[in-house]
């Protein structure tokens, strides 16, 4: 069957990584562009199955611009390149990881099967591309997205880059490339790529009922094969560090107030554990989770404009946030702008998170009254981070409020604020939290019958022993 935007490529190329993000989340940085070669026969279009082999297990999906060549180049230079084009299409570069450990960077069998290159369902004609938007959607959410200046090689150094040493002919197909977010998909997904305003490319993913040959390669999953084709997306059933917050630490938590838990951790010796300057959007609710660190370094305007647009560090690091985190913004204390507005907190939110804490501006602050996360904030401030921060990096130690926050870090927030508990002693302090509120309650009950706090706050020997008999009756 023809593909219905006459598509007839002799050559798919692809680019193995080219957005800042993607390298950013395989932990590398080429210097020059890298390429793999698809069949034409992988070639699809909106609305055919994706097929996923008997046996396999890890399909993973890559939102991608197709570069459509329109006249033959060869050894064109890049200020010439983008006239070789014919126009621009949603692409998704599919592949099943299971077969990668047999042919490694070709990515043949992987990669090359009958219809794992859909492309459509229209083509964009644009005389500047540097500006186009991409977006992938798995069952209707939104898993990637990203602009074209956030490329490590653009369009036009691709096409020179590629002509320096063969010939591009009429019909060709350059992949560009995949943003983060990228990660495995199982038969009944739904897929769908968007670029700008083409309309969505739609592929459902469907098993293979067939059993594979035996001749020839087999499936095969490690490991380091499923980190790689989760990307950033948690690994179904992969072992993880045991958590420190038990639902019945939790719950211990939850029931004390962080006055109570700053004074025993200062028994602790940790005096600096109390983040200054942040209120709560809700003072009603109670938070406690896990730190996920993302930081904000001064603005300088060069390096917003190569790091800070599209699915920049902030952006990322709220699709990375797990259930039971709490999402802790280092602003330096600036107050000069908002660091995050309510459609990135409901994006937490609905990933699992369990909080957000900054010590800049909150966007949207009147929207966060209502939404059922715990927020705490320095000031209200209606303008975008871009004015003070570029967002940097995520996961790393930053400063909150003056405070040293680790990820991995406990941290428990309440009416009056949020104090920072080490994992270590998390377990302790919510035992010692509690046992303090209990003697705290009674010593409180005391007072309010008239008794004087001479020897009975703290409790003496005397107080105590009635404190305990009291306990004993309970």
């Amino acid at each position: 069957m023809d593909h219905p935007l006459g598509l007839t490529p002799g050559k798919i190329i692809a680019v193995h990584l080219n957005y800042r993000s993607r390298a950013a989340e395989r932990g590398r940085t080429p210097a020059v562009p890298s390429y793999f070669l698809k069949p034409a026969s992988s070639l699809s279009w909106s609305g055919q199955p994706v097929v996923r082999p008997a046996g396999c297990e890890l399909m993973a999906f890559e939102g991608e611009i197709a570069i459509i060549i329109g006249t033959r180049a060869h050894r064109v230079s890049p200020e010439n390149a983008l006239d070789h084009v014919a126009g621009y299409a949603a692409a998704n570069d599919f592949g099943v990881y299971d077969f990668k450990h047999a042919d490694l960077g070709s990515n043949l069998r992987a990669k090359g099967q009958d219809g794992y290159t859909p492309i459509g369902p229209a083509i964009l004609k644009t005389d500047d591309p540097s500006k186009l938007w991409l977006r992938t959607y798995v069952n209707g959410d939104l898993v990637q997205e990203a602009c074209t200046d956030e490329l490590l090689f653009g369009f036009d150094l691709l096409i020179a880059d590629l002509s320096r040493l063969m010939t591009l002919e009429p019909g060709d197909i350059i992949l560009a490339g995949t943003p983060a977010g990228s990660t495995v998909v199982q038969p009944g997904d739904v897929v769908e790529v968007e670029l700008e305003s083409t309309g969505r490319l739609r592929n459902e993913v469907v098993a293979d009922e067939r059993p594979l040959p035996s001749y020839g390669v087999q499936p095969k999953v490690t490991d380091q094969l499923k980190s790689a084709a989760y990307g950033s997306t948690p690994v179904p059933g992969a072992e993880k560090a045991e958590s420190v917050l038990t639902e019945e630490i939790i719950e211990a938590l939850k029931s004390v107030s962080t006055a109570t838990i700053s004074s025993q951790l200062r028994k602790r010796g940790i005096d600096h554990h109390f983040i200054e300057g942040v209120k709560p959007a809700r003072p009603d609710l109670r938070m406690v989770g896990i730190a996920r660190t993302l930081r904000y370094l001064p603005l300088r305007e060069d390096v917003f404009a190569e790091i800070g647009n599209g699915m920049n560090a902030q952006k990322r690091t709220v699709e990375e946030i797990q259930p039971g985190e709490v999402l802790v913004i280092s602003a330096r204390g600036n107050h000069g702008a908002g660091t995050l507005g309510d459609i990135l907190a409901l994006r937490a939110l609905r990933r699992g998170a369990v909080g957000v804490i900054t010590d800049g501006g909150l966007r949207d602050s009147p929207s966060f009254s209502s939404l059922d996360m715990p927020s705490y904030y320095g000031v209200a401030h209606a303008a975008v981070l871009g004015r003070r921060h570029v967002p940097m990096d995520s996961q790393i130690p930053v400063d909150c409020g003056g405070v040293l926050v680790m990820p991995g870090d406990v941290l428990v927030g309440d009416a009056e604020g949020v104090v920072v508990i080490p994992p270590r002693l998390v377990a302790e302090v919510a035992r010692d939290s509690a046992k303090q509120e209990k003697e705290e309650r009674f010593i409180y009950e005391r007072v309010d019958e008239g008794a004087s706090v001479d020897g009975l706050y703290p409790m003496n020997k005397a107080w105590r022993q009635v404190y305990e008999e009291q306990e004993r009756a309970e």
